[in-house]
């Protein structure tokens, strides 16, 4: 009962309320009369409340008792209550409808309390992995040891960044413009969820339609029409449902240029805008953005192709027959920063995110509310899984552009990836050539968004608020004029616009009730709610309709009929036009001054321009006396529009385009490595005699490659020993292969025959012992006999094991390393393809494997290295278990320059992975962590190296299309597990007793592996066991195999 005496009184005045049903004497805990000091104390709340005056039960009810609910279905609740003739009847169900509320009470308590205590927890862990930070970081470096960190690799890679003035006119953009026209950039925007197309868009329809479809069409339709950008790509989900209009099934859509004299549209074969359109997920319906997750990596894959397609077809065009990569890759929201993350790992380019709204502070908004509990709103909102991917955003990103600074300051806060003294430091820090010690912060940027101007004229309009053109004659109303003023009986009052989406957040309701209960400003002005589009309430969306059905009900409550519009259907083009009429009430040309809430994105842009009042959005006296100041002050009216229209142009696509560019032209550019090379990599016919030489060329000329070389330790500069070992082992080994390799094709040049293999067979068990793990393989050999021996079907060894780890197994199942094309080890932070050639063995002691040293560049994006690896030794000495052992020990032998490994000797002590990941987080050290082995293994690699992603370089490098793969795994496996489960390739589940129970490690993740995989998906295969029979028929249901 503690914290809820509150509830009682309420609770009691409602049941004692009396009036024409008689007095009501029931008290809430069901007793009888009020005898005795609670009875004295019910009389006298009771009595309290109908000195007040006219007492209302149900208004006190929804408005006061249970502020901060849903008021719909407690409003429908006090309905039926209300409705029921017998006193007797009446009472009881008030009594029980009471306890109801008192639940809902205590509820509420329980959830802040439990809140209340997690926060408490993490603040005090994110304080101490901070000062850990903050003690590596103010470690004074001599002079010398500056110059040597200066090559490190764990220094960032950013370069210092030059602020460029603010465009303040049209010559100034012109000149701008002018310096960008001899780029050709490529530009790739992702937004996946909703119903994106470039006209007519239907915002509104659902929550997932709204104001971030219509920023990221205009942002590409911009950047298309900007000066040095040749092509953009706005990548979204292909809709071939039903249920919605063909045009979201059309593979391709060319964006209109924004007509702009500051603009100079690039002109060329596949120049321009476009929304391409992936096909990923259920193929006949259209699914909100909470279920999209399971098919991410579907999307990944899918636009990769694209990417690399339209790459090679830009290079043709204007790269010199170089492939043209894009300049940057732009995710917008979670699940298109997923996405873009992954992009960006496989393609090595710069990654930007903009996140329009952010997991955590929903979370947080929802969790003060106390009607859900965190496992709830998980259930509903996917939020978990939502927030880990901005977590990976902060990972992968270069910038992270917002609208806001108190976006920066407020929201981002909440993250383990970002701190904003910490970022600052950290840049502070590479300005001075100091090392980091392996930690990066993506750099926050505000960039307000643009808005399109091309159809507004403010000339068109007079002082007087007539329209006209230029001979004078009277121009035709648009027709969403005569829709909304056919609500008016006054239709000369000035109109206060309201345009939003029927959302909660969006507070319609409070604007209605301070219209409705302002007397003065009722008399003064008209209201119109543009409220998205909608054909009958009741198909809506349940939290849209109710937020409707509301505003109806107050507009009945108040009477308003005659001063509100709400009209049913409005287009997208109909927006100006909207505006017109709100500006033709006051002949404002468009300059409408705003009320707007003084939390967010509206504070900056009031310090712009000037032109409105900033106020509390919960306080609707607030709201309605700023409307009425607005409306009745004709001084402040006019001041606010000269205002607006004055500084308006700093919120233009052209201003907002090249604030972008110029962020975006500091980025390093990361392009795969082999590329510098102009020897040409094109992909022949399978047949082709000459491929072979050509393989031969690659590994000469175009890819560095050594043999696995000994760990030499893991002392200070081991990182910097192990790249200089690796360079001069290439040094001997080009100088020893070239010249014996250029008479004619080798069989030393076996590896790149994954380019001429038709199906690729991945085999990636985790979940069994040695022996089976070799039976499985000789079990798959002996399935796939047939396509082994034409030549047809190659394989692929993904595991976490070493390489010398993968040598010794092979030798101990009589296994030749040259039956594998390639070699995913390390979880993917190594690959390796076979060497049997003496002449490539620099030492009989070393093993017969060639290191891709290219794929090293591409996944050492944002790696710590030595800085890394000391954070995580002193992480690893404080786990210990009940007898004080240490839990978790550094396993140097398994060790390699990418991989940080660790031995676990007690699984069940083992902190689970999210908890590793945030502790690196939040020192700003970006890795991607994962257990291995049954959970006695740790592996922390590069953020964006895994083995998914390991087989992606394969088709970026060598062609080997993703779509002819097959990946064979266990039931269960490494905490990488369902990377290996989602995208277009195919899987084959090898179940039975053979496979590992799952341990802690597994169960202990952020999401259910369901919001990361959908097993329905048509490329999945299950087999019992793991003999060569069954595995030869999944084999042949995919068409690997002929049956």
């Amino acid at each position: 009962m503690a914290g809820n005496d509150w509830i009682n009184s309420y609770l009691e005045a409602i049941l004692d309320a009396g009036g024409a049903a008689g007095e009501i004497s029931a008290a809430a805990g069901g007793g009888g009369g009020g005898e005795g000091p609670a009875g004295e104390k019910r009389d006298k709340s009771s009595l309290m409340l109908r000195e007040r005056g006219r007492f209302s039960p149900a208004r006190y009810f929804v408005e006061e008792v249970i502020s901060g609910f849903d008021e719909t279905d407690l409003y429908k609740t006090w309905v039926r209550t209300s409705a029921m003739r017998s006193p007797q009847e009446r009472n009881t169900r008030l009594e029980n409808m009471s306890w109801r509320i008192w639940n809902l009470a205590r509820k509420k308590k329980q959830i802040e309390g439990e809140e209340a205590s997690r926060l408490s927890k993490r603040r005090l862990e994110r304080e101490k992995a901070r000062q850990y930070a903050a003690a590596d970081l103010s470690e004074d470096l001599s002079e010398g040891e500056k110059g040597e960190n200066n090559n490190d690799p764990s220094i960032h890679d950013e370069i210092t960044r030059t602020r460029m003035p603010r465009i303040g006119s049209t010559d100034a953009i012109e000149a701008w413009a002018s310096q960008q026209k001899e780029k050709k950039m490529y530009i790739v925007l992702i937004s996946i969820h909703g119903l994106i197309r470039g006209e007519n868009m239907e915002l509104g329809r659902d929550s997932d339609t709204g104001g971030q479809v219509k920023y990221v069409v205009e942002l590409a339709r911009a950047l298309g029409s900007t000066p040095g950008v040749y092509r953009v790509d706005l990548l979204t989900r292909q809709i071939p449902a039903p249920d919605v209009d063909w045009s979201y099934g059309e593979p391709t859509e060319m964006l209109s240029p924004i007509s702009s004299d500051n603009f100079g549209h690039e002109v060329g074969e596949s120049s321009g805008a476009y929304i391409v359109r992936i096909p990923f997920g259920p193929r006949d319906k259209y699914i909100p953005k909470e279920h999209l997750w399971p098919h991410i990596q579907e999307f990944v894959d899918g636009a990769l192709v694209h990417i690399m397609q339209m790459s090679k077809v830009l290079g043709e065009q204007v790269g010199s027959g170089q492939p043209v990569w894009p300049v940057v890759i732009h995710g917008h929201y979670a699940d298109a920063g997923d996405s873009a993350a992954l992009l960006s790992g496989a393609l090595n380019v710069p990654m930007v995110f903009t996140g329009h709204s952010l997991g955590r502070d929903k979370l947080e908004q929802i969790l003060k509310q106390g009607r859900q509990t965190r496992d709830e709103i998980n259930a509903t909102y996917k939020i978990m899984r939502r927030i880990e991917a901005e977590e990976l955003c902060l990972d992968a990103s270069e910038i992270i552009i917002t609208s806001t600074r108190q976006e920066i300051e407020q929201q981002w806060g909440l993250y383990d990836g970002f701190d904003l003294t910490m970022a600052r430091k950290l840049r502070a820090r590479i300005k001075r050539g100091v090392s980091c010690f392996g930690r990066y912060m993506p750099r926050m940027i505000a960039i307000p968004p643009g808005m399109e101007f091309s159809h507004i004229a403010p000339h068109d309009v007079d002082l007087d608020g007539e329209e006209g053109n230029e001979d004078g004659s009277a121009s035709p109303d648009p027709p969403i004029w005569a829709d909304i003023m056919r609500f008016f009986s006054n239709p000369r009052k000035p109109m206060i616009l309201a345009l939003a989406r029927p959302d909660p957040k969006k507070n319609i309701t409070t604007l209605v009730k301070a219209f409705g209960e302002h007397r003065e400003l009722r008399n003064l002005a008209n209201l119109t709610l543009i409220m998205g589009n909608r054909d009958v309430i009741d198909e809506m969306s349940s939290t849209n309709a109710a937020v409707l059905t509301s505003v109806l009900k107050l507009i009945d409550k108040y009477d308003l009929y005659g001063q509100v519009a709400y009209p049913k259907h409005h287009k997208q083009s109909e927006v100006p036009d909207i505006y017109r009429l709100a500006a033709r009430t006051k002949a404002a040309a468009y300059g409408l001054p705003m009320v707007a809430t003084r939390n967010g994105g509206p504070v900056d842009i009031h310090r712009v321009l000037d032109n409105g009042i900033l106020v509390d959005p919960h306080n609707q006296n607030e709201i309605a006396e700023a409307l009425y100041k607005l409306v009745s002050d004709k001084h402040l009216w006019a001041q606010c529009r000269q205002n607006g229209l004055k500084n308006i142009h700093q919120f233009s696509w052209p201003e907002h385009c090249k604030n972008y560019l110029s962020r975006v032209g500091t980025l390093k550019p990361r392009h795969p490595r082999w590329q510098k090379s102009n020897v040409a990599t094109e992909i022949s016919e399978a047949d082709s005699p000459e491929d072979s030489l050509r393989d031969v060329h690659d590994i000469s000329l175009n890819l560095k490659l050594s043999l696995d070389s000994e760990k030499s330790g893991s002392k200070e500069g081991n990182s910097n020993t192990v790249r200089r070992n690796l360079e001069d082992a290439v040094q001997k080994l080009s100088g020893g292969v070239s010249a014996s390799r250029k008479e004619g094709p080798s069989e030393n040049g076996r590896w790149p025959s994954l380019r001429r293999r038709k199906h690729i067979i991945v085999v990636a068990v985790d979940s069994v012992q040695d022996a089976d793990f070799v039976q499985v393989i000789k079990n798959i050999f002996e399935a796939s006999s047939n396509g082994r021996l034409s030549g047809s079907v190659g394989f692929v060894l993904s595991t976490s094991r070493a390489i010398s780890e993968i040598h010794a197994l092979l030798i101990y199942g009589g296994i030749e390393a040259s039956d594998f094309d390639a070699f995913i080890c390390n979880s993917g932070s190594d690959l390796c393809y076979p060497s049997s050639s003496s002449e490539d063995m620099l030492s009989s002691a070393e093993l017969p494997f060639m290191i891709d040293l290219d794929y090293h560049s591409q996944i050492e994006y944002r790696w710590g290295g030595e800085g890394l690896r000391k954070t995580l030794i002193r992480w690893a000495a404080e786990k210990n278990n009940e007898s004080g052992q240490n839990v978790i020990v550094e396993d140097e032998e398994c060790s390699s320059t990418y991989c940080i490994s660790f031995k676990v000797t007690n699984t069940e002590a083992a902190p689970p992975v999210k908890e590793i990941r945030r502790t690196m987080r939040i020192q700003a050290l970006r890795c991607h962590v994962l257990y291995s082995h049954d959970g006695s293994k740790l592996n922390v690699i590069p953020v964006l190296a895994s083995r998914s992603q390991a087989l992606r370089y394969l088709y970026v490098r060598w062609g080997v299309e993703l779509s002819n793969m097959t990946v064979v795994v266990g039931e269960s496996g490494d905490t990488d597990y369902e990377g290996l489960l989602g995208g277009v390739h195919k899987t084959i589940i090898l179940k039975g007793s053979f496979n590992a129970v799952p341990n802690q490690v597994h169960s202990a993740r952020s999401y259910s592996l369901e919001d990361v995989v959908s097993f329905e998906k048509p490329g999945i295969a299950s087999v019992e066991g793991h003999g060569p029979d069954n595995l030869k028929s999944a084999l042949q249901r995919f068409g690997i195999l002929k049956d």
